[in-house]
């Protein structure tokens, strides 16, 4: 498994399927290429100061390392962005929210996003009118 560090690669995950859970969000994408895991971390300053944000990762980052290793899946990209909730909820809570969360992006319809059938965006009253 190895690290995003890229902001773009980290862009590129935000357009693939997403799972959002109580303590984290779940970004899933297919690189379409058989290379190994990629796995981003990352906290808004939202989450609270750096040790508590610093405190959520290192949570993230142990989660995904206990989860067993058929359940992510070779040439893909992961992104989990924590939230403040990470801090307060078991640890054995976040580790069944991953797994959950996974399966939800992989059984996505391509191309959907991550979003339920049938769901549709909001759109502007004005959207294409200069």
């Amino acid at each position: 498994m190895q690290r995003l560090r890229q902001r773009a690669d980290f862009l590129a995950a935000a357009t693939g399927a997403k799972a959002p859970v109580t303590g984290f969000v779940l970004q899933a994408l297919d690189r379409r290429e058989d290379g190994p895991v990629r796995v981003g971390f990352t906290c808004s300053k939202k989450v609270g100061n750096a040790p508590e944000r610093n405190r959520v990762r290192r949570r993230l980052r142990e989660m995904v390392r206990l989860v067993p290793a058929g359940r992510m899946r070779r040439g893909h990209d992961y992104v989990l962005i924590g939230r403040r909730a990470a801090l307060e909820l078991p640890f054995d809570r976040l580790v069944e929210d991953l797994e959950r969360a996974l399966r939800r992006v992989h059984t996505a319809p391509p191309g959907s996003g991550g979003k339920r059938p049938g769901a549709t965006s909001p759109t502007t009253p004005h959207a294409g009118i200069r």
